[in-house]
């Protein structure tokens, strides 16, 4: 099982899945982690001077069609993971991970290593009244 997580560091988890410039993916095998490697991620430094979706108010963020575009560009580089761990996202880019085949996951777990055990516990809560 891989696990991915946005980050900056590679310790702890990002607050926003589009502007963290790194994937840490966790290889997980008979409930231990026997790999990690940092990927990079495709987001707002790169799109920024796109055209973007204006929302009404209280319309969430990301669901238009250019910006489903960009979100699965953003998710090419973890294509062969099983969960996305973030701190934050928008609608969009959960459905677009959703979609993908890959379990987002909005967690309050700030490391990433402690993210990974929940998720490996079954005990990781999917803060979705997070999304924006």
């Amino acid at each position: 099982m891989k696990i991915a997580a946005v980050s900056n560091d590679g310790i702890t988890i990002s607050q926003h899945f589009g502007r963290a410039p790194y994937y840490e993916v966790v290889e997980v095998e008979d409930g231990a982690i026997v790999r990690r490697e940092r990927r990079d991620k495709l987001g707002h430094a790169q799109f920024g001077a796109g055209p973007h979706h204006a929302h009404a108010p209280g319309e969430r963020h990301g669901l238009d069609p250019a910006s489903q575009g960009r979100h699965a560009q953003m998710l090419d580089a973890i294509r062969d993971c099983d969960f996305l761990l973030a701190r934050g996202m928008g609608a969009g880019a959960y459905e677009s991970a959703r979609r993908a085949g890959i379990r987002p996951i909005v967690t309050d777990e700030p490391t990433i290593e402690l993210a990974v055990r929940r998720v490996l516990d079954g005990t990781i809560e999917d803060h979705v009244e997070r999304l924006h």
